[in-house]
């Protein structure tokens, strides 16, 4: 799971995995991690943020069809106009179906949910007025020790879901700057 290549906005570190739901497991977190700049933009980017934890039972597990399990949580900090898209779930969803089944490694059992989400903030509660969010839930069961490109692929719908530009590319936005900062 270490030797993934992932988008270079996204930093992996191990985190404590759970201990009571397979014989053996292992957790990795992944952060979208923000450029250094000396222009402060005016709106924030948006976080975004996951884990992805690989499950293993090597008598199996019935309901895994299997013997590992990657278990994928992703939240995403997302503008009103796609929090208020109705095709926003089946869109996140393709992200991880098409994520995984083009890197070709075998896999069975996916099932999960695609939740969006929009808060109001009242009183003295720090944060924007209003705020929305994309969670995906997912897991499946991977079929052989491969794990690099499962991790590759949980990456790839992080980068998706936090609006990054695919690697090399950058965003030339400037809205984002402060207006002391314009020509």
């Amino acid at each position: 799971m270490g030797t993934a290549t992932v988008h270079p906005r996204i930093e992996l570190a191990p985190i404590r995995p759970p201990q009571r739901l397979a014989p053996f497991s292992y957790a990795l977190g992944a952060e979208v991690i923000h450029p250094d700049t000396p222009v402060v933009p005016t709106d924030s980017e948006g976080d975004a943020f996951g884990r992805l934890i690989l499950l293993h039972d090597p008598d199996g597990d019935e309901a895994w069809n299997g013997v590992f399990r990657l278990v994928a949580y992703i939240q995403a900090d997302i503008d009103a106009a796609l929090a208020a898209d109705p095709l926003l779930p089946e869109v996140a969803w393709s992200w991880l179906v098409d994520s995984l089944e083009s890197r070709g490694e075998p896999f069975t059992a996916l099932g999960g949910t695609v939740t969006a989400t929009s808060s109001v903030r009242y009183g003295d509660i720090a944060g924007p007025p209003r705020a929305h969010q994309l969670e995906l839930r997912a897991s499946w069961t991977a079929m052989n020790t491969e794990m690099r490109r499962h991790v590759e692929a949980f990456c790839e719908v992080l980068a998706f879901a936090a609006g990054l530009p695919p690697a090399g590319i950058t965003h030339l936005r400037p809205e984002s700057y402060t207006h002391t900062d314009r020509p």
